[in-house]
């Protein structure tokens, strides 16, 4: 049984998980900046990636999944809800269902969409983490950190494009998407790259934990 306690783990988690619910919403609005096209969540889903890293990094693979998971079932209940809300009736005097419709009606697709790229990209990039961190004897954290994302948000990305929008617009904006998107990812992670030292740095000080997975079990399903 594991008994130590981590001053600052369930803050993490707290802020991945509003992070991943925020950016499902925001993924219905396509935008254009300059010649590129994306979808509002690429704004701030890159950061589920970054904590990803610094959840693997510190306290190793384990409790990265175990935040992966906590964040699965909140987007499924978050989905339950609005798809609930949708079809029950609404009053009399309130005009706005068409709208809400519109909006959060196609939610569960991009939902379903999510999860399915979610857990392949977020599994992806922390086990490539963990398995990095001791190729390189923990040194080079930034090898880590952006190798793993360009395979993990590559994953994700190609997947939930492809789930969410397909038949819903043209397969050459389908790949502006896909192209934009991993770009964008990819660069995001790079640029902070010095945040993310920052933090891993202070919360290995923190939590006296810089842990190393030699001996654990990289199966997703698996509890211990």
């Amino acid at each position: 049984m594991e008994l130590k306690t981590y001053k600052y783990l369930d803050f993490i988690t707290g802020l991945f998980v509003a992070v991943l619910l925020i950016s499902n919403t925001a993924s219905v609005k396509i935008l254009n900046f300059g010649p590129f096209t994306f979808d509002g969540g690429t704004l701030l889903f890159p950061l589920t990636y970054i904590f990803g890293d610094i959840l693997t990094e510190v306290y190793g693979y384990k409790r990265s999944r175990r935040v992966i998971w906590i964040g699965f079932f909140c987007v499924i209940l978050m989905a339950l809800v609005y798809a609930i809300v949708g079809f029950l009736p609404s009053a009399a005097d309130w005009g706005m269902q068409d709208a809400y419709m519109s909006i959060l009606g196609i939610v569960p697709r991009i939902v379903l969409a999510s999860l399915i790229a979610y857990f392949a990209g977020e599994f992806s990039n922390s086990f490539i983490l963990a398995k990095m961190k001791i190729w390189t004897k923990g040194k080079w954290l930034w090898t880590r950190t952006i190798g793993s994302t360009i395979v993990g948000e590559g994953v994700d990305t190609l997947l939930f494009v492809v789930i969410a929008f397909a038949g819903l617009m043209p397969n050459s904006l389908l790949i502006a998407i896909i192209i934009s998107n991993y770009v964008f990812k990819v660069l995001m992670e790079a640029i902070l790259t010095p945040v993310t030292y920052a933090v891993v740095n202070f919360l290995k000080k923190k939590e006296h934990e810089d842990h190393y997975d030699y001996q654990t079990n990289f199966n997703p399903f698996s509890g211990k």
